[in-house]
């Protein structure tokens, strides 16, 4: 019951704490627009500084706007957000009240905020990993389709090869979220980025490169398609190889967090009331516990980072 009791109170404390905080940033940035706006004065060092730094928070707002639309999910940038808040504080007060420790506080809160990022990471690198060896019969497509038209656009083309149903899935509906937001009031340039940015190799940054001279500057881009055609099938195997060492990669990113569980499955399996006294009561076994859980998100961020390296 005074377990209940504290887990109530550090709820309420913390929903507290996030209301109060967001009131008082709505009433700062509100007085803030408001002085810029009727003040007409020279900026201060210390006003240059607020606006660099919202100009790179707008920049990580826009990049985690691009990084979920990529992988097509309905969550909105402020619901993101909001979830990694809400995880940020579980570990906060997971870690105040397991380890009451600096270090358990800190790891649980660095592990849980950061997991909702790292999971669209993930996520966006398994789409890539799917869409890799397909890219090159995707892009052959496009290229018949772009010569055979007479009158050649890049839109007009991109829903040529959508109808004619030859790219194969799962990079058809890659292509299809590029053709739906060509087709809106939606800027090129937007809808490119995150095309490339959803393919994720350097092919892929060679396609939108001369996509993107094809729609903005109206040239020919039939040659450029061809000689990308045939780089791609001079490098196919390359290409085959990089994918199966992004496997590997993968695998042994997640292969510490499998021994673990293997780990504690056993010593519970062969003692349950040691293994339930040591791993869960005894501040000696949680922290244990704590070590190989920092490891093993210190093994999954360097898979993440060699993930991103290699493609």
């Amino acid at each position: 019951m005074l377990t209940a009791a504290k887990y109530a109170l550090l709820l309420l404390l913390f929903l507290l704490l996030f209301a109060s905080l967001r009131g008082f940033l709505h009433l700062f940035i509100g007085e803030r627009k408001a002085r810029l706006r009727l003040i007409h004065s020279r900026s201060s060092p210390w006003e240059h500084k607020v606006a660099g730094w919202a100009e790179k928070l707008q920049g990580w707002t826009a990049h985690l706007k691009d990084l979920l639309e990529s992988n097509r999910t309905r969550m909105s940038v402020r619901m993101f957000l909001g979830v990694s808040f809400l995880l940020l504080l579980g570990g906060f007060s997971c870690g105040f009240l397991l380890f009451y420790n600096i270090k358990g506080v800190l790891s649980l809160t660095a592990i849980l905020g950061a997991l909702p990022y790292l999971l669209m990471r993930m996520r966006l690198i398994s789409l890539q990993l799917k869409t890799r060896l397909d890219f090159l019969p995707a892009v052959e497509v496009f290229y018949q389709c772009y010569v055979l038209s007479a009158h050649p656009n890049i839109r007009n083309v991109l829903r040529t090869a959508l109808a004619d149903d030859r790219i194969r899935y799962p990079l058809k509906p890659v292509f299809e979220q590029l053709h739906l937001n060509l087709s809106t009031s939606r800027e090129a340039e937007d809808s490119l980025r995150i095309f490339a940015l959803t393919l994720g190799h350097h092919w892929g940054d060679y396609f939108v490169s001369i996509i993107r001279i094809g729609m903005l500057e109206g040239n020919d881009v039939s040659a450029n398609l061809r000689d990308l055609v045939m780089d791609m099938r001079r490098a196919q195997l390359f290409d085959q190889n990089e994918r199966t060492r992004l496997m590997e990669i993968r695998i042994a990113s997640f292969s510490p967090l499998l021994f673990l569980g293997v780990f504690l499955f056993v010593n519970f399996k062969i003692n349950y009331n040691n293994a339930y006294t040591y791993y869960v009561l005894d501040p000696g076994g949680r922290n244990m516990l704590l070590d190989a859980g920092l490891m093993i998100f210190a093994s999954f961020l360097m898979g993440l980072y060699l993930s991103m390296k290699r493609m």
